[in-house]
């Protein structure tokens, strides 16, 4: 077994063994220059993927995914790519954003060649991550982004040109726009908190190397991070640069999910607790939900036959262009103003019934255990995090299906899988709720009054997607 050097407390040099997680944190911080050639191969691999087919034509109807690159992108990108960073997140925590995100390479290019300044107030504020995560989510719907490449390329390549913006801005070397304004950095960090294997900085062996006088050569974290305070994935990129710092520092196996039960009582925060119930279980499910939803349809018929009845034609008729609401005659695809106030209107109510029906849940969950407590309801809210992390893969992989399904194949697999992944996750978060409510009472009762409404919450969640993928 591979051993690095660490100093016993009579000062002698003593070999410590080291396990395979570490080992290979230690040949990522040795072997940067190859990180850093893969992150550059993404980066054209990204760019391929948006730029190529929002120049070309759109495919015809009789294109396939093996002989059309536009579909084969899309399914690639869309179908393949985003479900699986979201599964990485879940067994390697946010190794993605360290080793392979094009946006945080880019952005730390910048950075590395930009200005310098001094990151300003508004770009810490701790309610970006629900703003920009609600705000792509909504949009994207807006512009039809799984279906159309304009559209994706609007979006991401907006994002990746904020962050090589923010980069050459503030910071020196670091990665600013990914530690605070990535559209998808909330979603990452909580998702890594059930991550079974995370960086961790031992306080015992940290403060023993200061009292020995070392001084080891700074190490440049580009999420900013306090590294002698390193308890947590949900920040933390796994870039490797840090592992063996003061011999202090280790990549290292976890209890999956053991963050959400020990860390989060501390570290939980409002934004989390937004995030998760009217972000993630809210308007993500009614972002998935709408163009399937036999009530949007019913609603549209409705106020059009009013609208036609009254002799207001003007939201039937009046169009946007592509980049508000989507708009390609070509496809026979076409937003007018009432589908696109409609649209924005459904996902709107989706995530406020959901969000305060989940609230009241967690809150009578809490109060259930003692008297109101805001940071215990936050940590309660975090035993959600498997199943919200599992509708949105269910939610971006019905993409994947559908493409799969004009390509005729065999998806008789689907539902069953569906099905399983939705009982896993429910399973999980009650399982949660159960290890967390057993932190702040030992009553038996009042454990099982929580953990009953936290599996109403669990079921309230687990109904909206049976209704995507079965009740209609």
């Amino acid at each position: 077994m591979p051993t690095i050097i660490a100093t016993d407390r009579t000062g002698t040099q003593a070999p410590r063994p080291q396990g395979k997680l570490a080992a290979f944190g230690q040949w990522m911080r040795l072997n940067q220059r190859i990180i850093r050639r893969v992150q550059w191969l993404v980066v054209a691999f990204y760019a391929v993927l948006i730029i190529v087919p929002a120049v070309r034509p759109l495919p015809p109807h009789t294109a396939h995914i093996w002989n059309d690159l536009t579909l084969f992108a899309q399914f690639l990108f869309w179908g393949i790519w985003w479900p699986f960073v979201l599964i990485s997140m879940v067994l390697m925590g946010r190794i993605w954003c360290g080793v392979f995100c094009p946006e945080g390479s880019l952005s730390e290019w910048a950075s590395r060649n930009g200005r310098g300044g001094a990151i300003p107030r508004w770009v810490r504020w701790g309610g970006w991550p629900f703003v920009a995560f609600v705000g792509t989510t909504v949009y994207g719907q807006m512009i039809s982004v799984y279906q159309y490449p304009k559209a994706t390329l609007l979006i991401l390549g907006g994002s990746t040109l904020g962050a090589i913006i923010i980069g050459y801005l503030y910071g020196r070397n670091v990665r600013v726009w990914c530690r605070y304004l990535c559209p998808v950095n909330g979603v990452f960090s909580l998702l890594s908190k059930l991550a079974p294997v995370h960086y961790r900085a031992d306080p015992e062996l940290w403060q023993t190397s200061r009292a020995r006088g070392e001084r080891p050569e700074a190490v440049n974290c580009p999420t900013l991070l306090s590294l002698k305070d390193l308890q947590t994935a949900s920040d933390c990129h796994v870039c490797g640069r840090c592992e063996g710092h003061r011999d202090a520092i280790e990549l290292t196996a976890r209890a999956p999910g053991s963050e959400v039960v020990h860390e989060s009582g501390r570290r939980a925060t409002f934004g989390d607790f937004i995030l998760i119930t009217f972000g993630l279980c809210g308007i993500a499910v009614g972002a998935f939900h709408w163009s399937a939803s036999p009530w949007f349809i019913e609603l549209k018929q409705t106020l059009a036959v009013w609208l036609i009845s009254h002799d207001w034609m003007w939201p039937l008729q009046a169009h946007m262009p592509w980049w508000i609401f989507t708009n390609y005659p070509a496809q026979n695809d076409v937003f007018n103003l009432l589908d696109g106030s409609l649209l924005l209107a459904y996902i709107a109510a989706t995530g406020l019934v959901m969000g305060t029906a989940l609230s009241g849940l967690l809150v009578a969950s809490q109060r259930a255990l003692s008297h109101f407590n805001k940071r215990m309801l936050y940590h309660l809210s975090h035993a959600l995090i498997p199943l919200a992390g599992v509708g949105v893969f269910l939610g971006l992989s019905a993409v994947t299906i559908s493409m799969l399904r004009a390509e005729h194949v065999p998806l008789f697999w689907v539902g069953p899988t569906r099905a399983a992944l939705l009982a896993a996750a429910g399973t999980w978060a009650l399982k949660l709720f159960w290890q967390i409510t057993g932190l702040y009472t030992r009553s038996s009762t009042r454990r099982l009054f929580a953990t009953g409404f936290g599996a109403a919450a669990i079921a309230v969640i687990a109904a909206a997607w049976w209704l995507l993928f079965w009740g209609w």
